[in-house]
């Protein structure tokens, strides 16, 4: 009761402060907090935002004196709670970035991704959508610059895999060691130091205490953050460079070649897929070796059955056109989870089972999962209910939804290893194989639930008992006496089964986008330029408060099909300029009220349309009294 009271008056006070404040003017809450915690996200944004966040709190004269790894999956829960002492004296303040789930515990919380979940209203937050956390902390919320902005681009191309138009290729992003290169310049060899930077900092992370040390004890540069952590392998005896570029050899030829217990990397036409990631020694795995293997792929999907359980789809980032028209990952995940959602559906997920799974890398000292983080997470979804003792659930459809995201060009389904996880089961770990689907039996047959409660109690039962009633299961279950009984339905055969479809799908896709004829091709590239004209129509409107006369081109092939503008502006102040697709005329007189532009789209021969304009404004001037409320301007087709 005494702890509750404790952090309920801290908490009261700090919202007094954040009321009145907000990050980029941290000055009250500096009075309040002398020290502060980081928790960061496992990747180079993660580790380069805790970097500025530090200079940036420590410029307030707040002192950082921990930093701690937060993950999605159980390192989330697993994080160590704040020591009451310090908490009560408002000594040290626990501060988030990089990461899309908040907790009550946090007092600012910093993150660039789409969405967010479980961040308390009193929490001082940041939340904009950038190529990288580092970005917004650096340029936004600091005052003053932290990270120099060729760092930035560096980071923010790693984070957000923007490395086809910045020429990268898979080469690049997987080397282990940096030379200058006399031949390239200075930024080019910045931005090559900085993927080796990054390649490093991920052949160590999970190395104890690696990360946290960098973060404490670099500044806010690429360069010092690399030369940080080639002193500290050295020092620490770390997996040399040698070493991981045989392993990393090794891992490439097992991936192109399958070993006997992974078949490595598939290619299903212009897709690669893969189920699990083989065997792994330091430094050997990349993300990117499957797009390395195969350069001309445009997809890869990978199924992980471990305690991860998830399907990941991607595009190739290293090719200019990362995605083919049509094709959206993030939709065609939705689609899969539709197509499963029946079998999902019928998946109950307790708080219990949730907390269970979610805590099993936690110990006594960490946060957990809590009702607070349910309620966060999961309490929008329409499943989202109260069992008889007032404790909630969600089903495996809804569960899967909310742990799930992406957009077109990657996208993931996860949280599968929740589903199918046998908690509602009886613990059967210490009996004899034949034993255990006894144990585990769920029918109505009487005899069987007998000798299962035996088993239960006395943990053995007579071979004669043992035989019998696995008679009668089988032949319930219909299948023959010499048959071993299946175990029944796991989460890897569900993530197997996942990852089977998205890769049916999306090839059925990708079939469909090379049918396309090239009259298709074409009215979707015209249909493209209209809507851009469109947007740029809108935007002026919104910010000049003006409407618009618009002069198409005659040849109305080089406009989309669906808008069949034609010239005849001659009759301008009457409106006869637009003669077809009613629906299209009551949609732009509808915008053509007191004021006018003039959109000038040259044909080939452009002279023609060129008098058009000059008529237009000729007309214009010589009408002035009927026209002195519009404005004329004429903008050419590269001002679109």
């Amino acid at each position: 009761m005494m702890k509750n009271l404790i952090r309920r008056i801290i908490k009261e006070e700090v919202k007094k402060l954040l009321n009145e404040s907000g990050i980029r003017n941290i000055n009250n809450i500096a009075e309040r907090y002398k020290k502060a915690k980081i928790y960061f996200h496992q990747d180079l944004d993660g580790v380069a935002t805790a970097i500025a966040m530090k200079k940036y709190l420590e410029d307030y004269g707040i002192k950082v004196v921990d930093a701690e790894i937060i993950q999605y999956g159980g390192k989330e829960f697993a994080i160590r709670k704040p020591d009451l002492e310090e908490e009560a004296r408002g000594e040290v303040m626990p501060v988030l970035v990089d990461f899309a789930h908040g907790k009550p515990m946090f007092v600012i919380h910093t993150d660039h991704h789409d969405s967010q979940a479980g961040v308390e209203k009193d929490t001082a937050t940041s939340f904009k959508h950038a190529r990288s956390n580092v970005e917004t902390i650096s340029q936004s919320v600091s005052p003053k610059e932290l990270f120099t902005d060729d760092d930035i681009k560096i980071i923010s191309t790693v984070d957000s895999a923007n490395y086809a138009i910045n020429k990268i290729t898979p080469e690049m992003v997987m080397k282990f060691i940096f030379k200058i290169d006399k031949n390239k310049s200075s930024q080019e060899n910045k931005m090559l130091m900085g993927l080796v930077t990054n390649k490093l900092l991920l052949a160590y992370k999970n190395y104890p205490k690696f990360m946290e040390y960098l973060v404490l004890n670099t500044e806010p540069s690429i360069e010092n953050l690399y030369n940080n952590i080639k002193k500290l392998a050295k020092e620490r005896n770390y997996a040399d460079t040698d070493t991981m570029i045989k392993n990393q050899e090794k891992y490439l030829k097992d991936r192109k070649e399958g070993t006997k217990s992974n078949p490595g990397v598939e290619v299903v036409g212009n897709i690669l897929t893969q189920m699990d990631l083989g065997s792994m020694k330091k430094g050997s795995y990349d993300r990117y070796v499957p797009f390395q293997l195969y350069p001309e792929a445009d997809f890869l999907v990978t199924g992980l059955g471990g305690q991860v359980g998830m399907v990941q789809a991607s595009c190739n980032p290293f090719k200019e056109e990362r995605a083919l028209k049509g094709i959206d990952l993030g939709k065609i995940k939705d689609e899969v989870l539709e197509h499963f959602r029946p079998e999902l559906e019928e998946q109950k997920l307790p708080f219990w089972v949730i907390k269970k799974i979610a805590e099993r890398e936690a110990t006594e000292e960490s946060v957990g999962f809590t009702l607070s983080d349910m309620e966060a997470l999961f309490s929008s979804r329409e499943s989202y209910k109260y069992d008889e003792k007032g404790k909630p659930y969600i089903n495996g459809y809804d569960f899967l939804k909310a742990n799930s995201g992406g957009h077109k060009c990657i996208t993931n389904v996860s949280g599968i290893n929740y589903l199918y996880n046998n908690y509602d089961l009886p613990y059967a770990g210490d009996l004899d194989k034949e034993s255990k689907p006894i144990a585990h039996y769920k029918g109505d047959n009487k005899f069987v639930k007998d000798v299962q409660k035996k088993l239960l109690r006395f943990r053995n039962i007579s071979d004669a008992q043992k035989n019998a009633a696995l008679k009668t299961i089988k032949k319930e279950i219909g299948i023959d006496q010499d048959q071993d009984i299946p175990k029944g339905r796991s989460y890897q055969d569900l993530v197997r089964d996942m990852k089977n479809y998205f890769v049916q799908i999306l090839q059925e896709k990708v079939e469909k986008s090379k049918s396309l004829t090239e009259s298709e091709k074409k009215n979707s590239e015209n249909k493209l330029k209209t809507t851009t004209v469109l947007n740029f129509i809108k935007k002026l409107k919104l910010s000049e408060n003006i409407c618009f006369v618009v002069i198409m081109p005659t040849d109305k092939n080089q406009i989309s099909t669906d808008i069949d503008i034609v010239v005849g502006i001659k009759f301008i102040n009457e409106w006869k300029g637009i003669q077809e697709m009613k629906s299209v005329r009551k949609k732009f007189e509808s915008v053509f009220r007191d004021k006018a532009t003039l959109f000038y789209f040259p044909n080939s021969s452009s002279e023609p349309a060129t008098q058009d304009c000059k008529d237009i404004l000729e007309l214009f001037q010589k009408n002035k009294s009927n026209f002195s409320n519009h404005r004329v301007q004429i903008y050419e087709p590269n001002q679109i």
